[in-house]
């Protein structure tokens, strides 16, 4: 069993004097329980730029963490900003609804009386011009009286066209009404969205823990297999063609201990089929084998193909195919883990189908070249053995 050192994270609190703008949002109010709603516009641009920050250090399992703790932080606050903005919305309509209810309600009957007053105004004003001659007390009274009767007319007329403005102006706030509700439910889907993309990354963060059991060591070790296999697997390597070889033919051996891009002994075992990685489980024929890590570390395996093993003996799997508890922590990129781990007491690799067995180093590892062999079928699959010298 392989004996891992257990990693002690000790935080030191920094203090900085500096001065700042009397308002002005900090890292420290960022970091509040509940974070204020007001000021979580701000913190997403002081916590974006934290999350930017810990993507350009040393990947060490420390920063990943923090990295992890940072982007559920930012989501949480994105999710902050879009409910204050929802909440926002949904009084601005609110307000706008009464007032737009009351508006049309009133202007309405207004209008209505207005119009019976003008037509009122003017009938009576054919009738009475007799009546004002007759009680004018001289020509001046008269000519006051007259204005005074078309003053109240034009009046009215204004006042009716005040209250048609009103009343379109109003309406135009029915197409802002409209609109706010719009984008309502478009933060209604970002935020979804937010919840679901916040549930990932807890998720991812617990599954970083569980893989590497807060042990840098270990997360080291994971991290190197993960560069190694990715570089391997999309190319980047150089290959020389070895020879020909059958089923069962030996073709290299397990490097012991570490190597390129791995802090320990094991076989790392790949099937492509027409430039597609496959899962090998669909190849590798059912055999028993265990779990030294633990199958909820590792990822289970249910192998049911007809192929031989790579190796024989007591076959120990350190990692599965598939999305295992590392792969989901983010390690490939989002990527499974693209094939299976494996060891036993035995070094020997065996090419498990006829072939063209070609050998090739990448260098782009710690601890030297991760030297790996590939055998080429004829059926448009190919076999990649890494971590292991070929012969």
């Amino acid at each position: 069993m392989r004996k891992y050192l257990a990693l002690i994270l000790l935080s030191f609190p920094l203090f900085f004097f500096t001065l700042k703008p009397v308002g002005a949002t900090t890292l420290d109010d960022c970091s509040q329980d509940p974070i204020p709603s007001d000021k979580a516009a701000d913190c997403i641009d002081i916590i974006s730029k934290k999350v930017s920050d810990l993507s350009n250090q040393k990947k060490t399992l420390a920063n990943q963490i923090a990295h992890f703790d940072s982007q559920i932080q930012l989501t949480q606050l994105k999710i902050i900003d879009a409910q204050t903005t929802i909440d926002k919305l949904e009084k601005e309509i609110g307000v706008l609804g009464f007032r737009i209810g009351y508006i049309n309600d009133s202007v309405g009957r207004l209008e209505g009386l207005l119009k019976e007053r003008i037509i009122a105004t003017y009938q009576q004003g054919f009738v009475s011009n007799l009546e004002i001659l007759v009680t004018s007390r001289d020509f001046s009274d008269l000519i006051l009286r007259t204005q005074y009767l078309k003053q109240v007319q034009e009046n009215d007329k204004k006042i009716l066209a005040n209250l048609q403005q009103t009343k379109a102006n109003y309406g135009s706030q029915k197409d802002e009404r409209e609109q706010k509700q719009a984008a309502i439910e478009d933060n209604k889907k970002k935020l979804e969205v937010l919840k679901t993309n916040l549930d990932s990354e807890k998720t991812q963060k617990q599954a970083l823990l569980v893989a590497t059991k807060n042990d840098e060591s270990r997360y080291q070790r994971l991290l190197a297999q993960a560069q190694a296999e990715i570089a391997v697997s999309f190319g980047g390597g150089t290959e020389t063609s070895i020879r020909d070889v059958k089923a069962g033919d030996s073709i290299g051996n397990v490097i012991s201990g570490r190597s390129g891009c791995s802090t320990g002994t094991h076989l790392h075992f790949e099937v492509h089929k027409n430039g597609t990685i496959d899962d090998p489980n669909n190849y590798l024929s059912s055999t028993s084998f265990d779990y030294p890590f633990g199958q909820s570390d590792s990822g289970s395996i249910n192998p049911h193909g007809s192929l031989p093993w790579p190796i024989s003996g007591s076959i120990h799997i350190s990692q599965g195919y598939g999305m295992t508890p590392y792969a989901s922590s983010g390690a490939y990129n989002g990527r499974p883990h693209f094939g299976i781990d494996m060891y036993s007491d035995s070094s020997t690799v065996k090419t498990v189908k006829d072939g063209k067995l070609y050998g090739g180093s990448y260098l782009g590892c710690s601890y030297g070249p991760l030297v790996y062999a590939k055998v080429i079928h004829d059926d448009g699959t190919e076999t990649l053995y890494l971590h292991m010298i070929p012969h």
